[in-house]
């Protein structure tokens, strides 16, 4: 159990729901190169302004990407932070030796 004390599990759970999906994932590598507008993001995607506004949601909610607006538009980036403590949590669940198989139901 000493794992679970060193994971926010729902925090993990938010991160990669958030990372979950093919489209968010586009979406993240998209803006690997900088702040993109939606509808540049809508256009690269070939989707829908409000099917892409639920994904940006989902991505902003997990703190993944932040947005602005600008007269009436809204320009997204990624936020490094977010990868940094994904890349920490998936750390801490790596095992560090092969795990003994402990089980009292089994035998």
């Amino acid at each position: 159990m000493a794992t679970m004390t060193r994971v926010d599990s729902a925090r993990a759970a938010e991160l990669f729901h958030a990372l979950s999906d093919e489209i968010r994932v586009k979406v993240v590598l998209l803006l690997m190169d900088g702040e993109r507008c939606v509808c540049d993001l809508m256009a690269d995607l070939e989707m829908a302004q409000s099917r892409l506004s639920w994904h940006l949601k989902t991505l902003n909610d997990a703190g993944i990407v932040s947005g602005r607006r600008e007269g009436r538009w809204n320009y997204y980036s990624l936020n490094a932070g977010a990868f940094a403590e994904a890349s920490t949590i998936l750390g801490a669940l790596k095992p560090s030796r092969r795990l003994a198989v402990r089980s009292t139901c089994c035998d």
